[in-house]
């Protein structure tokens, strides 16, 4: 993420930390210091020339030895105004952040209705936004299940949501609408149809990259899960015609909502894992969160011991 965005994408802050407000503002900042000012901003978030910067009025703030001094970003007929601090003897500017705890998305990802891996009343819940042409996420998958499942056994729960990237993966949106069609029946063979196309992504995508005979497999390929678990086939079949994508694309907004730009990216209990990481290092912040949460870890592997060599 670019300076400028991250900037410009910032709120107004409000920031009590139980000080005074001073009784009076401070002078009014002369035009030298106004000019150094824009300066350390331009250079520090990077903000492009054909931005303007201007200086709001100074007035007093809650945290002492600072004045609040809100500077406006201006690009044609968009502004933004940002606040910062300024100390009173005009030799330091702050910018300072808060974050809405309560507020904050990664604790609030909606997983109603999506199928459970693992136990249900787990306190330590790991999120995947997953793509299930993504061969990235098949690695990633691999990984959970069912190395880090067997690890983990009862103390966390895994839920899959839908983050299919269709510009770069023709059959993915199709996969997840067809994963969904089975999980409205059964969860359980929701996770077999996805372990299985993330372990055969080549049988789905064909040696001719044809993406109609790529809907048919998956098509076939739900069926076949789900005659194994004697789901409905008629409900199936309506489902699979229909291809409703609106809950896929739900689910693709509230991940563009968190930031996310590619998959797979996975949320432990909030924390943010980008990318397939090794097995290892996910472990790392699933035990963070299982201590943070009051369980115990499982005790780290054992690294395999080499056979004794016959006399």
């Amino acid at each position: 993420m670019s300076r400028i965005h991250f900037l410009t994408g910032l709120l107004a802050l409000s920031l009590v930390v139980g000080c005074k407000a001073q009784s009076a503002p401070a002078a009014a900042p002369d035009a030298a210091l106004n000019r150094r000012i824009e300066v350390l901003v331009r250079s520090q978030f990077g903000i492009p020339p054909d931005v303007s910067v201007s200086l709001g009025q100074r007035k007093a703030s809650q945290i002492t030895g600072y004045d609040s001094l809100p500077i406006t970003l201006a690009h044609g007929a968009t502004k933004k105004e940002i606040g910062f601090l300024i100390s009173s003897d005009n030799t330091k500017l702050a910018r300072l952040e808060t974050f809405d705890l309560a507020k904050d998305p990664v604790f609030n990802i909606d997983v109603t209705g999506r199928p459970i891996r693992g136990n249900p009343n787990a306190k330590v819940t790991v999120i995947n936004f997953d793509d299930l042409q993504c061969p990235y996420c098949a690695r990633m998958h691999s990984s959970l299940f069912p190395q880090t499942l067997d690890r983990y056994k009862d103390k966390v729960r895994f839920v899959y949501k839908d983050d299919p990237l269709s510009e770069i993966h023709p059959w993915a949106m199709h996969a997840a609408v067809d994963a969904n069609c089975i999980a409205a029946q059964n969860p359980e063979t929701y996770w077999n149809f996805v372990d299985y196309i993330h372990a055969h992504g080549q049988e789905v995508s064909g040696e001719d990259r044809n993406v109609q005979k790529s809907y048919a497999t998956l098509d076939r390929i739900a069926r076949q899960e789900a005659t194994l678990a004697k789901l409905d086939s008629t409900k199936l079949d309506a489902c699979l015609a229909k291809q409703d994508d609106s809950q896929v694309k739900a689910s693709a907004k509230e991940a563009e909502s968190l930031g996310i730009e590619g998959t797979p990216a996975v949320f432990v209990d909030g924390e943010r894992i980008n990318g397939a990481l090794p097995a290892e290092q996910v472990w790392i912040v699933i035990d963070r969160a299982l201590r943070a949460a009051g369980v115990e870890p499982p005790p780290p592997a054992q690294p395999a011991q080499p056979a004794a060599k016959g006399k």
